[in-house]
């Protein structure tokens, strides 16, 4: 029986370049080989597709349940129906994220058209540093109008129109209202996942759900308003049409997995370390935000107990989540005999006394490598357990079509190597699996879709859909 020990908090030497770690909590032979098959083990507790499928199931208990009685999760936008592909016009989108203001021009010229059907015309982006965060009240309001002017100014088309009596539409990839004192009128606002979920049902109609997955998650599906509790939607008037059957439901998927993800020490003591811990448990083990954390804490430990880079810990990799997603993919991504470019990396990016040897670089993306399949897998359950609830709550409106599309966005599921095609690959085996069990009948098959750029194009999406309604 091996005893665990959580990884020890590093004193905080800025003065120094480096840190000795000293080996205080030695497992009982200290070697990366053996810290290296315990990370393995750990971290490949669900590498049987039926273990993966049972994981998938308590999941969508958790949906089931959160669907009646979480104030958190679960919560029904103002989006009731998908857009129909037949959409046209140019509108004004905006996406505000924690960093970034993007300010687009989104053309719609029908799912049919031989051109591109949905399109960003033009995009501006600008930075919010931490003198626009500072501020306040509607200064920050004046500096997003101000940025929506320059570019404007810089189409020729829509500068004509600001000198109309007729605003320019426009729709917000935001979570609360905005007012902006310019000739445009606010119809529309969605947030991330919701935006994908438009984005990619304008092209393909068989798209029900959406999910991001880059620094942080999220997910969006279309559900029948009847599956949700009327607490749910509070005091607010549903809309009196016959044909308002279903909504757009924002999960706040990344609330969801404490009762279901198996975790690890290392998950254990990140969370236990996080200003909001057990807020975002799904997250906390499969987003790219926390990956590299994930992955510096064992690396911590490997110092401390196998002697990795001599027991001298680079004092770069002592800040917590200093070791970044981008630098995971590139290692994981290197095929290199001797690891050559990751060594380099590892070694002036970190500023390591002397690259790390290829048996140090090879422990560390074997580590890399445990870590990205635990997050495609978990991810692969959620997903699934997605669909799932689709199929169950919503079955006689997938009739229509002979597969459940899903609209990825986000820096991890689309630009992480392999994690969508790996993805892919897990749910056709979850598919089948079912299938096979009787337990399916008839389900459809589930395809992971690129859907880029979503918050930007959904809110076109939105504006285009509000004013056809009008």
């Amino acid at each position: 029986m091996i005893l665990l020990h959580p990884p020890v908090d590093l004193p905080r030497l800025s003065s120094l370049k480096s840190t000795v770690v000293e080996n205080v909590t030695p497992m009982h032979e200290s070697n990366m080989d053996i810290l290296l098959e315990e990370v393995q083990q750990l971290f490949d507790q669900h590498s049987r597709v039926d273990s993966l499928l049972a994981l998938s199931k308590k999941l969508q208990a958790e949906f089931e349940e959160r669907l009646q009685s979480s104030p958190q999760c679960m919560l029904p936008s103002h989006n009731y129906t998908l857009p129909s592909g037949m959409e046209h016009g140019t509108y004004l989108a905006l996406e505000v994220g924690g960093s970034t203001l993007r300010v687009a021009l989104v053309d719609l010229r029908g799912k049919n058209s031989s051109r591109h059907p949905l399109r960003i015309r033009r995009i501006v982006s600008s930075t919010i540093d931490n003198n626009v965060r500072d501020l306040r009240g509607v200064a920050f309001l004046d500096w997003i109008a101000e940025k929506i002017k320059e570019m404007l100014a810089t189409d020729r088309e829509a500068s004509h129109h600001m000198q109309l009596k007729e605003p320019l539409p426009m729709g917000i990839a935001w979570s609360f209202p905005i007012e902006l004192h310019l000739n445009i009128r606010l119809d529309a606002i969605v947030n991330d996942s919701s935006a994908a979920v438009l984005s990619r049902a304008y092209i393909d109609p068989s798209t029900r759900l959406a999910i991001i997955l880059g620094t942080g998650m999220n997910a969006a599906i279309h559900l029948p308003i009847s599956s949700l509790h009327s607490s749910k939607f509070g005091l607010r008037q549903l809309p009196s049409t016959l044909d308002t059957t279903h909504v757009l439901v924002n999960t706040e998927l990344s609330m969801f997995g404490k009762r279901a993800f198996p975790t690890t020490r290392w998950d254990e003591y990140l969370n236990a370390q996080h200003m909001l811990p057990d807020f975002q448990p799904m997250e906390y083990l499969l987003a790219g935000g926390y990956l590299g954390e994930i992955v510096r804490l064992i690396i911590l430990e490997a110092t401390e107990t196998a002697n990795l880079f001599g027991g001298i810990l680079p004092f770069k990799l002592s800040r917590p989540y200093s070791l970044e997603t981008r630098a995971l993919a590139a290692i994981e991504a290197d095929t290199h005999p001797w690891l050559s470019p990751s060594r380099k990396l590892f070694h002036e990016t970190y500023s390591l006394a002397q690259p790390p040897t290829p048996a140090e670089m090879r422990f560390i993306r074997e580590v890399i490598l445990s870590v990205s399949l635990r997050s495609r897998r978990y991810f692969t359950a959620a997903v699934y357990a997605l669909s799932s609830l689709l199929h169950d709550l919503d079955r006689p409106n997938l009739q229509a079509v002979d597969h459940i599309s899903i609209g990825c966005d986000g820096s991890v599921v689309n630009k992480y190597p392999g994690y969508m095609e790996k993805s892919q690959v897990l749910l056709d085996q979850l598919t089948r699996l079912e299938d096979g069990s009787g337990s399916g009948r008839g389900r459809k098959r589930v395809v992971l879709e690129s859907a880029g750029e979503s918050a930007v194009l959904g809110a076109g999406v939105a504006v285009a859909m509000a004013n056809a309604e009008n």
